[in-house]
C-alpha cells in the first residue's frame, strides 16, 4: 500500500486518540444528542443502538469509496460540532486520519472495530502490517462492533444504559438471523461454483465466514492498481475453471470487470455479470438496501442466485427491491 509508513503513524495516532479521549461525565445535556459517523455501515448500527436518544448521520454516502475519501473543511466542522463520533477503523478511512486526530482533542472519537480480537482479523500478504478493514462482511464480527457501540453509548450516557442494552439485544437477534441466512444460502451453491470474483478484495471475511473462495482484481484498498498481468491471471483462472459469473461493486469502477469479460470472450469463454454488490458503501438512504441488514441480504441473495444456489428472489425479509 502506498505510504504505508505514513499511515502506520497516522493509525497509531488515531488509536491513541480514540482510547484516551474520555467521554464527558454524566448524561448529555440534551436529547437527541448529535452522533456523526463516517460510513453508512457504521451509522446504521449506531442508529439501531442509539434509538431516539441520538440523532445519527454519516459523512460518506452511498456509492462513495471510503478508502479514497478525504475530509473537507465542512466535514471537520461537522465532526467538531458532534457530541460523539464513530468511525470504522482498521485504516478503512485512511485519508481521514488527520481529521480524527484533530477532532479527537475536542470530542470523543471511537473506532467500532477496536475491541475485535486480533486473532479474528485477516492480514493478506499484500496488506502486510495492516488488517483487512472489511469486517462488516462477516455478520458475527459486525455484531461485535455493534456491542462496542452499546458499551460506548452506555458509558457516554449512563442513565440510558439499559435502553441501549435492550436495543442491542433486539438488533442482535436480527443479525443472528442474517448470519444463519447467509450460511444456509451459500451452502446451496454447488461446491465447484463457490468462487466469488469481484472488483476488489472486499469480501475476504465474507468468504471465510460462509465458505467461498474469493478473487478480487484490485487489492484490499482501492488505492492499489490492477495491472494487465493481474487481469490476465484472473482471465486464465476463470476460463480454466469454467466460472460463469463475476460481480461489480457499487463503490468501485467496473472497468476492470469489463476487461475480464473481454479477456474471457477472446478465449471463447462466455462469462456474465452476476450482479452488483455493495462492498464499501450501502445502498441509497431510505431504502432497505440502505441499511446494513439490507446490504448484506442483497449481497447474499445476489451471489447465491448468480452462482447456482437457492435463495428467495426478495431475500431474507422479502424486502429486496429487485433480483439481479
Amino acid at each position: 500500500m502506498k505510504g504505508s509508513n505514513t499511515w502506520t503513524l497516522v493509525g497509531a495516532l488515531i488509536a491513541i486518540c480514540g482510547l484516551t479521549t474520555a467521554a464527558p461525565a454524566g448524561a448529555p445535556t440534551k436529547y437527541p444528542y448529535t452522533i456523526t459517523c463516517t460510513t453508512g455501515m457504521v451509522a446504521d448500527i449506531v442508529k439501531q443502538v442509539a434509538g431516539e436518544k441520538g440523532e445519527v448521520s454519516n459523512i460518506i454516502g452511498a456509492g462513495v469509496d471510503p478508502h479514497l475519501y478525504s475530509a473537507t473543511r465542512n466535514d471537520v466542522a461537522r465532526l467538531i460540532k458532534s457530541d460523539i463520533i464513530f468511525y470504522s477503523g482498521l485504516m478503512l478511512e485512511g485519508k481521514m486520519g488527520d481529521a480524527f486526530v484533530r477532532v479527537g482533542r475536542k470530542r470523543p472519537v471511537y473506532a467500532v472495530t477496536e475491541l475485535i480480537d486480533h486473532q479474528l482479523l485477516l492480514e493478506p500478504p499484500e496488506f502486510a502490517g495492516h488488517s483487512d478493514p472489511h469486517v462488516w462482511m462477516d455478520v458475527s464480527l459486525w455484531k461485535q462492533c455493534t456491542e462496542l457501540v452499546m458499551q460506548t453509548l452506555s458509558e457516554f450516557d449512563p442513565p440510558n444504559a439499559a435502553y441501549y442494552k435492550n436495543n442491542f439485544e433486539a438488533y442482535a437477534q436480527t443479525l443472528d438471523e442474517l448470519d444463519a441466512y447467509a450460511k444456509k444460502c451459500i451452502a446451496t451453491i454447488p461446491e465447484n461454483h463457490r468462487v466469488l470474483v469481484t472488483a476488489h478484495d472486499a469480501f475476504n471475511y465474507f468468504a471465510r465466514a460462509y465458505g467461498l473462495e474469493v478473487r478480487g482484481i484490485q487489492g484490499i484498498s482501492t488505492e492499489s492498481e490492477a495491472g494487465i498481468a493481474d487481469i490476465n491471471r484472473l482471465v486464465e483462472m476463470i476460463c480454466n475453471r469454467g466460472i460463469q459469473a463475476v460481480f461489480v461493486e457499487t463503490s468501485v469502477s467496473d472497468k476492470n470487470i469489463k476487461a475480464l469479460l473481454e479477456g474471457a470472450k477472446a478465449r471463447d469463454h462466455q462469462v456474465s455479470i452476476g450482479g452488483t454488490l455493495f462492498s464499501d458503501a450501502m445502498g441509497n438512504a431510505g431504502t432497505y438496501e440502505g441499511t446494513y441488514v439490507g446490504m448484506l441480504d442483497h449481497n447474499i441473495t445476489t451471489i447465491t442466485r448468480a452462482l447456482g444456489g437457492e435463495a428467495p428472489i426478495k431475500g431474507m425479509q422479502g424486502k429486496l427491491a429487485a433480483s439481479e
